[in-house]
């Protein structure tokens, strides 16, 4: 899971094994294989960084893998 956040502001944790494309339209849109679209603030950039954290914490072994930075694991 990863955290994000909505373009209202609104945070959400979102299941990062169901993102199929993250893209800018110019808003960033995490398509899920569900066929759901989520619009978020953060750059695609930042959105595969929080992918790769937290498959990274996964191979690990656990943590708060996804947290926004600043914010304790």
């Amino acid at each position: 899971m990863i955290h994000v956040t909505r373009l209202n502001g609104q945070p959400m944790v979102l299941n990062a094994e169901l993102i199929e494309t993250v893209e800018a339209t110019p808003d960033t849109v995490i398509s899920l294989t569900t066929g759901r679209k989520v619009l978020v603030r953060e750059s695609p950039e930042e959105v595969a960084s929080r992918v790769m954290t937290y498959r990274r914490a996964l191979r690990r072994g656990g943590g708060r893998a996804g947290a926004p930075q600043g914010q304790a694991r």
